[in-house]
């Protein structure tokens, strides 16, 4: 879909500055991803580090004639005479504002995905679920904030049958403006974490952030089993559909009766909506990869997906780059990559999924840890916790790197264990080069 120069300044409330004619179908915040300059929108954003004015002369020498500003350049119309320039109060306000008035064109299935953890893993499943039936425009990676957001809600066009998007806040005050951009039919939540703690006063204060995006929903996904949970969701007074899932309530809309784990795949058995029991096979073992498959079997079979299906497309399911990425290593080693996320909650589901592998037997489990931020514990505290979590998940050998760790040594309760202050001096000890067989 393509906007004209003078839709687009009306959008955003804009003043004028150029009066050539132009056609926008891409927008840009970073001069490093310019693939087409003729039809490309570029918003000049200022953060503490950068200032996207500043790329203006290069953007133009490259072929950018559209630029959303917030303050023209002298000399504009002798310097830059084939430009336009968009001139709003708030650039990162005009490109939430140009996605939310292109959110509005479409009138179909918009998932909005928040939670803790698992939403890029829930909306690249329901991706691979739906897409052979559906055409879905999907969030790219985890463009979750204030500027991925917006930048992910553009990419829907003419073709598109179901929209997928993640909304990822830090602190209060942020869902609002990502709920105004996707304005989710069906609002999913995945779970609660400790991620971002030390920003809200409390985990029910950080729940009642993440569920504004349910307001005005269609219908709403969640874990019924979750008591804090639930009770936002009924402070709220949602009048949507609520399908949430419990293994506890033989009522609730999907009820998992069963969930039966073999050595290399994960079946689970359900009643929807009261209907007949049926079942689905994913190809994973452990607690988050089943938990994630629950969520998308439920927006699945909400969209149209029939039971068969389900299970057929379940057992197909392709693990998400970045995400718990399994790759072998040097000298016998097998590597599980868990760098996307740093937080307790996701330390416990990496353990779990490297315990529940079936090539672990007798080979030591090793923990390559990074300082953990954005906690809102103390640090001792922080780090007494990963250290019984370790030992409850069979850790033999902690290697933790970072200044934080290496101050908190005494915390980790773990008899092989050896700290560094940083990457480099790690990869160039003795310690990395004698890793065998783990």
């Amino acid at each position: 879909m393509t906007y004209t120069i003078e839709k687009v300044a009306t959008l955003i409330g804009a003043r004028r500055y150029g009066d050539n004619d132009a056609n926008i179908g891409f927008i840009l915040t970073d001069s490093r991803s310019l693939c087409f300059p003729e039809e490309t929108l570029f918003f000049a954003l200022k953060s503490e580090r950068n200032d996207g004015h500043n790329y203006i002369p290069e953007l133009y020498r490259r072929g950018v004639r559209n630029f959303v500003v917030e303050r023209v350049p002298k000399g504009y119309a002798s310097d830059y005479p084939e430009a336009n320039f968009l001139k709003v109060v708030g650039t990162l306000e005009a490109l939430q504002r140009l996605a939310e008035r292109h959110r509005d064109e479409f009138n179909i299935p918009i998932v909005g995905i928040t939670g803790s953890n698992g939403k890029t893993m829930v909306k690249e499943w329901l991706y691979q679920l739906l897409s052979p039936q559906l055409y879905v425009t999907r969030s790219p990676r985890s463009y979750n904030s204030q500027i991925g957001v917006p930048l992910s809600v553009w990419l829907m066009n003419e073709q598109t049958q179901v929209g997928i998007f993640e909304a990822g806040i830090s602190q209060p005050g942020e869902m609002l403006a990502l709920r105004d951009i996707i304005q989710p039919t069906i609002a999913v939540l995945t779970n609660l974490g400790a991620a971002h703690q030390e920003n809200f006063a409390s985990m029910e204060d950080k729940c009642r952030e993440k569920l504004i995006l349910f307001h005005d929903a269609e219908t709403i996904v969640y874990n019924g089993d979750d008591e804090l949970v639930n009770k936002v969701v009924q402070e709220h007074e949602y009048h949507g559909e609520k399908l949430y899932w419990s293994q506890k309530d033989k009522h609730a809309p999907f009820f998992v009766k069963s969930i039966e784990k073999k050595e290399s795949m994960t079946t689970v058995t359900y009643i929807y909506k009261g209907g007949e029991e049926n079942w689905y096979s994913l190809p994973f073992i452990d607690d988050a990869s089943v938990m994630n498959s629950i969520i998308c079997a439920v927006v699945a079979l909400h969209l149209g997906v029939t039971a068969d299906n389900l299970d057929e497309r379940m057992q197909n399911l392709e693990p998400v780059a970045m995400r718990l990425e399994v790759k072998e290593g040097q000298h016998g080693c097998t590597l599980i990559n868990d760098s996307y996320n740093s937080d307790i909650n996701s330390l416990d589901i990496a353990l779990d999924f490297m315990n529940r592998r079936p090539d672990h037997q007798g080979r030591r489990r090793t923990l390559i840890l990074s300082d953990i931020y954005q906690s809102g514990m103390d640090p001792a505290d922080l780090y007494q916790e990963v250290s019984n979590l370790a030992h409850k998940r069979g850790v033999m050998k902690f290697i933790g790197i970072g200044p934080d760790l290496y101050a908190q040594a005494d915390q980790i309760q773990i008899a092989e264990k050896f700290f560094f202050r940083d990457c480099n001096q790690f990869i160039h000890s003795e310690v990395f080069r004698s890793l065998r067989d783990e």
